[in-house]
């Protein structure tokens, strides 16, 4: 036991040892690590110390120089300053002495021309008191003549035995005899002359080219009926509570009327191009047999796109047939449009064709650019197509129309003439005219009712029974002629010819109608006898 503690202590005393030689050794590292710190320190801190000496007489010599620079910079500016205030100081002297001399010279200017005014007033004035003095004298002549000629027209009265008044009236009355003779004269010279020459030749023309023509003329009405396989389709037409005919309306803007009419629906609107998509779009749902409002206005999305189609297709066919090319897609689109437009009962399409027909015609009797005479003949009608959509009327609207394409200035004035509003410039617009008008004035063309067309020749009647001197008058040939019977004493041969054209004059101011009018004036005096 006692050698066992001898061991322990012996091997506790060597521990201890050794935990104080590595403390002793650290301590010993830390003193020398402090003292290398120290010194480290110490030497950054002398070479940061003669760093910043350097730094800073480097800073105080830039600083110095920069003083320099800005002295003999101040110097220089200073200078330029003093040459630049010389300078300015000698211009503005100089503008000064040019104004003054500028107004020197107004001045002596102004002087003359007071002078030379007071000159002239002076002359005025003496022109002034002559002219008083010649006034006066004129007075007194004049005075002198007004008298001379109370006496003389008092003697005239007394050798002629009329006062001033009948002679006046009777003179007028001479005059004006024999002026109405004299203009009826001319006119009957001038319109037999120009019968003699063009009536012959513009027949011929007319009528081949009339005959060279044959077009078919559509009437077409404010309705359009749908088939329907069976009645009981109207009720799926109708819908629940009405829902499905609502949609159909709504969307296309046309009337469905459904009544007892066998296996049919009545589509009714004034716009033809909304009747035909309502009509397509029926149809559809019919054949499809789904009729819901989804499905609805899906048919009536692809009956429009169809519609636009068919447009499309009509215009480039009515191009294709007059032979007219060339023209912008929304001309052709807007040619197309006029198939579901009508004039009269007439449908515009057609009637733009067979004008475009006539006027080449035409333009090739009398040797014109038939081309040219049939591009402006179908197109002049082009605003027909938009009136209802555009304010004005269609010859405005087809004149824009024309403008915002790029027609040709030709094109643009005979679609402008074709109804008078401006004068024609070139043969091509009156061609135009003679077309349409045949056109439209063919027996069959176009159609009234018959409220309008019986209030048409009572307007004619009434116009041409306004006249004096006029005792019957009787609108004839549908229109197309008034007869208008003369009492004999009051209306001679020479006064007739002057009341026919009062009476065409008139008519065209204040009526609208198809073609022209005749205006035949019959005078006659008959002498009644009996042999006994």
């Amino acid at each position: 036991m006692p050698l066992y503690n001898e061991n322990l202590i012996r091997e506790v005393s060597t521990i201890d040892i050794t935990i104080i030689i590595i403390i002793i050794g650290v301590i010993v590292c830390i003193a020398v690590g402090f003292v290398a710190f120290s010194l480290g320190v110490s030497y950054r801190k002398k070479v940061a110390e003669a760093q910043y000496g350097s730094a800073e007489h480097k800073a105080r010599k830039i600083v110095d120089d920069a003083i320099k620079e800005a002295e003999s910079i101040k110097k220089e500016a200073r200078f330029e300053i003093k040459e630049e205030t010389y300078k300015i100081k000698n211009d503005l002297d100089k503008e000064v002495k040019d104004r003054r001399n500028e107004l020197q010279r107004l001045e002596r200017r102004l002087l003359q021309k007071e002078e030379a005014l007071d000159k002239k007033a002076e002359s005025f004035e003496r022109k002034e008191s002559y002219f008083n003095s010649k006034e006066q004298e004129i007075k007194k002549n004049m005075e002198h003549i007004s008298k001379l000629q109370k006496q003389q027209i008092v003697e005239l009265e007394k050798i002629s035995g009329l006062t001033s008044d009948q002679a006046k009236e009777f003179l007028l009355k001479s005059v004006e005899s024999e002026i109405k003779h004299e203009t009826a004269k001319l006119i009957k010279d001038y319109e037999t002359k120009l019968k003699g020459e063009s009536y012959k030749k513009a027949r011929e023309i007319l009528s081949t080219a009339i005959q060279k023509c044959a077009a078919d003329h559509v009437a077409e009405t404010t309705v359009s009926v749908v088939p329907l396989p069976s009645d009981e389709m109207k009720g799926r037409i109708i819908g629940r509570e009405g829902r499905n005919i609502r949609t159909l309306e709504t969307l296309t803007g046309i009337d469905l009327i459904i009544d007892d009419t066998p296996e049919a629906v009545i589509l009714s609107g004034f716009d033809p191009i909304r009747r035909e998509v309502a009509r397509i779009a029926l149809e559809k749902l019919i054949v499809d047999g789904r009729i819901h409002p989804a499905r609805i206005e899906e048919m009536v999305e692809k009956a429009k796109r169809e519609v636009e189609n068919i447009m499309r297709e009509e215009g480039e066919a009515a191009t294709f047939e007059t032979g007219v090319h060339g023209l912008h897609p929304e001309l052709i689109r807007l040619l197309g449009k006029m198939k579901y437009r009508t004039s009269y009962g007439q449908n515009i399409l057609k009637h733009s064709i067979e004008v475009a027909h006539l006027c080449g015609l035409i333009a090739g009797e009398i040797g014109d650019d038939i081309r040219l005479a049939k591009r402006a003949g179908l197109l002049h009608d082009i605003g027909k197509a938009l009136d209802h959509e555009l304010e004005g009327g269609h010859v405005v609207i087809g004149t824009n129309l024309c403008k915002k394409y790029k027609e040709s200035p030709i094109i643009v004035n005979a679609v402008e003439a074709h109804h008078g509003d401006v004068e024609p410039k070139s043969t091509i617009a009156a061609i135009v005219q003679a077309a349409d008008t045949i056109s439209a004035a063919r027996p069959g063309a176009r159609r009234e009712t018959l409220e309008t067309y019986i209030k048409r020749l009572q307007n004619l009647e009434n116009i041409a029974q306004g006249f004096d001197g006029v005792d019957k008058t009787f609108a004839i040939q549908a229109g197309r002629e008034v007869r208008i019977m003369v009492i004999p004493d009051h209306i001679n041969d020479d006064e007739m010819v002057l009341l026919a054209r009062d009476v065409s004059k008139k008519i065209e101011s204040e009526l609208e109608y198809p073609g022209q009018i005749k205006v035949n004036v019959i005078r006659e005096t008959r002498a009644i006898d009996y042999a006994k």
